[in-house]
């Protein structure tokens, strides 16, 4: 992950990206932030062209980073401690033409079926759920794509990242992200 910046906009909006691109940088985001270990505040990436970066800023690109879309960290947001919170911090987001997309990672409890689900933010619920990680991105094309990664179960081994997806995984956080693209 590298410093924000201000990529050039018309180089941006030059690059093509393959169908993979994002499914490839929203894993590259699960796995910076499961290097930090759970229980951490959302954060916010504005999603670049790798090309266009080492053509700006070298220094911030590997020789052999050969991935389509760098993630560019923010701030954690910290005070982001709701889902209102996360949807004001969104509605008030935009980013520069030079970022082709924008990802979110967050914290959630996935609640089994037959719970009370209006409130899964009660200690019932949370007790009784699973912690997970849920990435969400989108590019200005409108590809919009969310991965789920659960949280190992106490004295389960990982020995690889396993991500789910599935088409109708969060579909307003998509529409959210989207939005902060939008012009």
């Amino acid at each position: 992950m590298t410093e924000p910046h201000r990529p050039d906009a018309q180089a941006a909006d030059a690059v093509v990206l393959s169908p993979d691109a994002l499914g490839s940088a929203l894993r590259d985001i699960v796995e910076f932030v499961d290097d930090t270990g759970w229980e951490q505040p959302p954060i916010l990436f504005a999603l670049v062209p790798t090309s266009v970066l080492a053509e700006r800023q070298p220094e911030l690109v590997s020789p052999d980073d050969d991935s389509e879309l760098s993630p560019i960290a923010q701030e954690p947001l910290h005070h982001a401690t709701t889902d209102a919170d996360l949807e004001r911090v969104l509605a008030t987001t935009s980013w520069p033409d030079g970022v082709a997309g924008a990802a979110l990672i967050q914290e959630i409890v996935i609640v089994p079926p037959g719970s009370d689900t209006e409130d899964s933010d009660t200690a019932v619920n949370r007790r009784n759920g699973r912690t997970a990680r849920l990435a969400v991105g989108a590019l200005r094309d409108g590809r919009t794509l969310a991965l789920l990664h659960l949280r190992p179960e106490p004295g389960e081994t990982v020995d690889k990242l396993e991500l789910r997806t599935a088409s109708d995984l969060a579909p307003e956080l998509r529409a959210a992200l989207r939005q902060t693209l939008a012009d």
